[in-house]
């Protein structure tokens, strides 16, 4: 039987709190509640099933940590259709496992982790972007503004008890397209959605503020993609100095130069050139995969190759529909110079055999191609790589898949991770999606297969290895969809 359950509001978290608890404390099982937002369309399940008021008698206590209600206060407030459903799924699941809020490799704590994340990332570019705009004088002296803000989610509860308490001498309100706040100096309310017609289009107090923006720009520190990632230019249109940053970036390297001569600086890229002397590589990328086995033996793109035994190159197909990306070699890839012939290529190939992927057909590397390493008790133990190594070795990576040219790449860990992307990514943050690349191929991000095998719980490793098992079934399917898109091109 299925058990409706209505919300009158997006982020009305009681009211989901009161829902949950009633139908958690009854044992109502996730798959047995349809859950629907305000303007949510009615579903087929909600048709045919019971109202809320029918939920059985309750049958236990329903509790959860602290950590837990904090998130899912702010998560309610993301825009996932899912929410309502998942955050139900996650309290149902605590009560037999209290400890699962701790479980940072499990689908539904990433998930919630992740759902988090945002909306605290909403929150704090609200806090740092909004630009009230003055309207009106009020009679008890107090100054009356408005801002007009346009968030990723509906945070506007979550975000304007900022403003409260930072400008609590004038009265203001923040429209935004879901909601609104409204401040007195007594009270803090909240209102419908507006439009941005609510809010004047400029004030005099902008074009001081521009002057300052201006005056405090440092050209020499300018990071444009840093900046981007910091103020993306969605917010740019709201922003009064937006409308300076394309002419301050222009001549942001003119003035630099300028700065630089004038303090008889020595020049950066000078001292970038000698910092990297005798750590050099091939300028020439190889055409074919005894060409890169061969330009890869004389590496010296990183110090890396001073301590280990040889570079280790792939292996493989020359046209490889699937590529396996791991970390670097380990103590005995380096002393044999080929990839995943230790224990974690034995944990490696049970995966791949479960899920029906011939080894041989799939071509196997590394991120980094020489294995670091420190000496401990007369062995080689093994070093992460840093990033720098990953990125000093990237130039290799993407030449074998320029060469091999896979649709679906399979990225072990973190560091292999970064070597396809260029990026620091969690594969915890990412498990069980795919990453689109800018060749066509997919990637498919896991744990390294030596990360199983260092887990000292019994349960914890039980559950990564049935994870890793299921990430290379989905990787195997989406094998299959892409051999079977590329059939169909043809």
């Amino acid at each position: 039987m299925i058990y409706c359950a209505a919300l009158s509001s997006h982020t009305d978290f009681t009211a989901w709190q009161d829902s949950a608890r009633a139908l958690c404390a009854a044992r109502t099982a996730p798959e047995a509640i349809s859950w629907r937002g305000p303007d949510d369309p009615v579903s087929l399940f909600e048709d045919m099933g019971l109202p809320l008021a029918q939920c059985p008698a309750p049958t236990r206590e329903v509790k959860a940590p602290k950590a837990f209600i904090e998130m899912a206060r702010r998560v309610i407030c993301h825009r996932d259709p899912e929410r309502f459903s998942r955050l139900y799924r996650i309290l149902y699941r605590l009560q037999d496992n209290p400890a699962l809020i701790k479980n940072q490799v499990d689908t539904d704590i990433i998930w919630l982790s992740e759902c988090d994340k945002a909306i605290r990332r909403d929150r704090h570019k609200m806090h740092a972007f909004i630009r009230f705009r003055k309207i009106a004088e009020s009679g008890a002296a107090r100054e009356q503004f408005a801002a007009w803000f346009e968030p990723t989610h509906r945070i506007i509860t979550l975000g304007a008890p900022f403003f409260m308490r930072r400008f609590a001498h004038m009265d203001w309100a923040i429209f935004t397209p879901d909601g609104s706040a409204y401040w007195d100096g007594l009270d803090l309310t909240y209102g419908a959605g507006a439009n941005r017609d609510a809010v004047p289009s400029e004030d005099a107090v902008e074009e001081q503020w521009k002057t300052y923006f201006a005056s405090i720009f440092n050209p020499a520190r300018l990071k444009i993609g840093a900046m981007q990632a910091e103020m993306p230019k969605k917010y740019w249109k709201n922003l009064p100095e937006a409308a300076l940053i394309p002419d301050l970036i222009a001549g942001a390297q003119r003035r630099s130069r300028a700065m630089h001569h004038s303090l008889g600086a020595p020049n950066p890229l000078a001292r970038t050139l000698k910092a990297r002397e005798g750590v050099t590589g091939p300028v020439t990328a190889p055409q074919t995969l005894p060409q890169l086995g061969e330009a890869l033996q004389g590496c010296t793109r990183c110090p890396l190759y001073r301590d280990a035994s040889q570079p280790v190159c792939g292996v493989g197909p020359a046209r490889a529909d699937l590529m396996i990306v791991g970390e670097q070699p380990g103590d005995a890839e380096d002393v044999a110079g080929k990839p995943f012939i230790g224990p974690a290529g034995q944990v490696l190939d049970a995966a791949l055999g479960a899920a029906g992927i011939d080894r041989a057909h799939s071509y196997m590397t590394n991120a980094v191609k020489h294995f670091k390493y420190e000496v401990k008790g007369g062995k080689r133990v093994h070093r992460s790589p840093d990033n720098g190594d990953i990125d000093h070795c990237r130039w290799w990576l993407d030449t074998e898949r320029k060469i091999v040219k896979p649709k679906v790449i399979l990225a072990l860990g973190n560091s292999a991770l970064r070597g396809l992307t260029g990026k620091s990514l969690k594969v915890s943050a990412y498990r069980g999606q795919t990453l689109p690349a800018r060749d066509g191929s997919v990637i498919i991000p896991t744990f390294h297969p030596a990360y199983l095998l260092r887990l000292p719980n019994r349960d914890d490793a039980q559950k990564a290895s049935r994870d890793f098992h299921q990430d290379f079934k989905f990787a195997a399917s989406s094998l299959q969809a892409a051999q079977v898109k590329a059939e169909l091109q043809i």
